[in-house]
Order: C-alpha cells, then structure tokens, then sequence
C-alpha cells in the first residue's frame, strides 16, 4: 500500500484510438495516446488502482498507480568510440590546436 505524500508514477490513457485526429500517421491513430506522470500521492492507495497525484507544477492528475518511489531507467546506451574523435576535432576547432 502506497501512503499519502509519497512519490509514485501514474498511467492513463488521454484518448482512445478512434478519438486521434485524423492528421496524424496512419500508425499513430491506430494506437491510444497515454500517458505517465510522476507526482506526490493524495491519498493511500494500492499498485494497479486509481491514485491521484499533484505534479511539481501543481497540476492534480489521476491515473492507475503503477510504481512507488520510480527509479531512473534511463542511460545514454553503449559506449561510440567515435564520439571521443568527434570531441577532439570540436575541441581543435573551439579552442585551436590539437583539442588536448
């Protein structure tokens, strides 16, 4: 059980997809627009129910509660041994030299 004022991600789906403008891409409109938002909890509340969360910017959202304290899952993928040229020929060009 998740306890009031702790921090959690929400889920829910903005539009369903036959209410995607017709514009967007084929692909697009046959899937719903969602979306998750991480914010503090207004009241207990259980993995998978409906919560209500008010975001750093003050907006109160609801959605299904689908994590507690989120980490960060994120990194920025494998190592590109390129990009170390890149960065000495950026810093030959910036600062002149031979960028070391």
């Amino acid at each position: 059980m998740a306890q009031k004022g702790e921090w959690a991600l929400l889920h829910s789906v903005v539009l369903e997809a036959p209410q995607r403008a017709p514009q967007v891409p084929e692909d697009t409109h046959k899937v719903p627009l969602e979306m998750w938002v991480k914010g503090t909890l207004t009241a207990p509340a259980r993995l998978g129910a409906k919560a209500t969360v008010v975001t750093r910017t003050g907006r109160k959202v609801t959605g299904t509660l689908l994590e507690v304290n989120p980490r960060f899952s994120h990194d920025f993928g494998d190592f590109v041994p390129e990009l170390l040229d890149i960065d000495d020929m950026l810093r030959a060009i910036v600062f002149g030299g031979d960028g070391k």
